[in-house]
């Protein structure tokens, strides 16, 4: 009788080990670089004599992010408008050119819910006739598809100094290293 009992503990233990073996999931190494090329669209509004209108601009841009821990990071955020188009500004009643503007910022980056990122910071649109100062504000939400791969919907709005605001909405691929 001794045997039997001590046997039966001796297989439930091998039992619950072996379950604890197989339902603990691997630690994955937490990647600080990402980098991520992004296409997107840029809502422009414009002021023309038949009222307000919006020029859409197609857009590529690149991203490249530090992050601290997995919670907060930093982030250069790169844009390149892949068009020439003109801005009326109606207190001027001038029209200005705008020749492929290129956008630089350097944002703060907070997960705020999930995978759901919070973005804030400050740049230059560098462009021929004019550099304009941005402070940007938006959000992405990264979705993981493959280890260290992820698809990130945007949205972003960049606020120009005594000028105008736009728009953008895009997707990226990202990859952390």
């Amino acid at each position: 009788m001794k045997k039997k009992i001590s046997s039966q503990y001796l297989f439930i233990g091998l039992l619950l080990f072996s379950l604890n073996l197989f339902s603990q999931k691997e630690e994955k190494e937490y990647k600080h670089f990402r980098i991520s090329p992004v296409l997107s669209h840029t809502y422009i509004p414009t002021g023309t004599s038949e009222g307000v209108s919006t020029i859409i601009v197609p857009s590529i841009g690149l991203d490249l992010e530090y992050w601290f821990n997995p919670k907060f990071g930093i982030g250069l955020h790169n844009d390149l408008e892949l068009l020439i188009y003109e801005i009326e500004k109606p207190e001027d009643e001038l029209t200005v050119e705008k020749e492929y503007p290129v956008i630089v910022t350097l944002d703060g980056l907070a997960k705020v819910y999930k995978d759901l990122v919070v973005v804030f910071g400050a740049g230059v649109e560098f462009e021929k006739s004019e550099n304009l100062f941005i402070i940007r504000a938006g959000l992405e939400y990264e979705i993981e598809f493959a280890e260290y791969w992820d698809l990130s919907p945007t949205v972003f709005y960049d606020y120009r100094k005594d000028e105008f605001g736009t728009w953008s909405i895009g997707i990226g691929v990202g990859r952390r290293f």
